[in-house]
């Protein structure tokens, strides 16, 4: 699963920003210098923490009901969604080095057609992912 959603705890500061606190994902707290900003921030941070779950291989808790969260005077909780997916291409694009063997006859007819072999990898392993 990539696309998750969780409650967030967001506390007004006296300047004008917001704290924003996730309270079932340890360690997963922002800020941000205004809403929307804030908005911004979380769902970064939230996409940050959850990918280092999967990637971890930690199992990932389930999201609170609202109702069951304590909040103090002026706090109020909000909805934050993410694709970790997403985050991943955007800040986890790193090219690897892969070997792969095909039949000799096949690489001359691709090489002389002027094919990208790593291009019509990648299309071809998305395609099989579903993730085009």
């Amino acid at each position: 699963m990539s696309r998750y959603a969780y409650p967030a705890i967001f506390t007004p500061e006296t300047d004008g920003g917001y704290s924003i606190l996730f309270p079932d994902l340890e360690g997963c707290c922002t800020c941000g210098d205004n809403m929307a900003d804030g908005l911004m921030m979380a769902e970064d941070v939230l996409a940050l923490v959850l990918y280092g779950y999967e990637a971890d291989g930690r199992e990932i808790p389930s999201p609170s009901a609202v109702n069951v969260l304590t909040l103090k005077d002026g706090e109020f909780v909000n909805y934050i969604a993410c694709d970790t997916l997403k985050y991943r291409k955007m800040h986890n694009n790193k090219a690897v080095k892969k070997t792969l063997t095909i039949p000799e006859w096949l690489n001359e007819i691709a090489s002389e057609a002027g094919i990208n072999f790593s291009q019509v990898l990648q299309d071809a392993l998305k395609a099989e992912l579903h993730l085009i």
